[in-house]
């Protein structure tokens, strides 16, 4: 193909107020999901329900497209096992995601799993990849002090009472699915950076499905298929696949016309739209400080992802 032909089947991006707004609405969308899931767990509905809702809507819709498309599923050689660790890393995120979300506040939960960036950029050295720049660790910095104050670290170690073990699991599961998602970007950029982008979401999706599917009926996780006990909790679990499969179909089909090196930073809004619905709809309202400490996370992170390339965004997208 030429360069010309090349140009021409490239889709013209959106004027950027138009994918701002594309990209605030789904930040908005993803955050809406979270608050959904504690709504339907503090309902009794279970972990693994959820999850195997969400993954099966959104597997549904995207196969749809892909065999619309007329996509090839082939992988190159070497690429399954790749392919499968993803779609595990991704499945333990999402299992360790939402049980922080049963934990602790939402809001908590999304600025700690948020510090994903921190961890990929060491992960990338560790394994041979470019040393982290003084701006870089500056940032990290900067975001790790916003952190202690996320978690009330002072409040915390100044207070009698001691710490809930419910707490700390919480915020030591959020810190999870921080961590195997570093894992997952880095595989993603790595080892499957060759692998189309439809292809790769609905084989990771697959994978989710399938095994939250066997988890459950394995027992792995024991109350983890509970059904809700009300319609209150049916009808958040229906909120929750609707706001994620959307947020995920529409980032999914839109990411070449988004500019997204431009405009990525946008869909931080997520711990900060969080934080909102969280106080409206559970009335789960963060400290001042830790107000102020989520800025400081989310200030920093955009800063530390601002010059990332769409190949990296497409990737995060793939992952998801």
């Amino acid at each position: 193909m030429t360069r010309s032909a090349l140009a021409s089947s490239t889709p013209a991006p959106f004027p950027r107020h138009i994918a701002v707004l594309i990209l605030l609405c789904m930040g908005c969308a993803f955050a809406g999901n979270h608050v959904a899931a504690r709504v339907a767990f503090d309902d009794g509905a279970g972990v693994l329900l959820a999850i195997l809702m969400r993954s099966g809507g959104t597997l549904l819709v995207l196969a749809a497209l892909v065999l619309w498309q007329r996509q090839n599923l082939r992988l190159p050689a070497g690429a399954w096992r790749w392919q499968l660790l993803l779609g595990l890393l991704i499945t333990a995120q999402s299992l360790c995601l939402y049980s922080a979300v049963a934990r602790v506040p939402v809001a908590l939960a999304l600025l700690v799993a948020n510090v994903f960036p921190i961890l990929l950029a060491l992960l990338t050295w560790a394994l041979g990849g470019a040393r982290p720049t003084a701006r870089t660790a500056a940032l990290m910095g900067l975001i790790l002090v916003g952190l202690v104050f996320v978690l009330d670290v002072p409040g915390r170690l100044s207070a009698n009472a001691s710490v809930g073990p419910q707490w700390l699991l919480g915020v030591g599961l959020a810190f999870c699915a921080a961590t195997v998602f570093a894992c997952a970007l880095w595989i993603t950029d790595h080892k499957l950076s060759q692998v189309r982008g439809s292809v790769r979401s609905l084989l990771t999706i697959f994978i989710v499905f399938s095994s939250v599917n066997l988890a459950g009926l394995t027992g792995a996780l024991p109350g983890g298929l509970n059904l809700p006990a009300t319609s209150t909790g049916w009808m958040a679990l229906a909120t929750l696949v609707v706001l994620y499969g959307t947020g995920f179909i529409v980032l999914f089909i839109s990411v070449p016309r988004l500019d997204m090196p431009r405009n990525a930073p946008v869909m931080n809004i997520e711990p900060l739209a969080t934080l909102l619905m969280g106080w409206i709809v559970l009335d789960q309202m963060l400290s001042a400080g830790q107000v102020v400490g989520g800025v400081i996370v989310v200030t920093g992170i955009v800063l530390l992802t601002y010059r990332k390339t769409e190949t990296k965004v497409e990737a995060k997208a793939g992952a998801l």
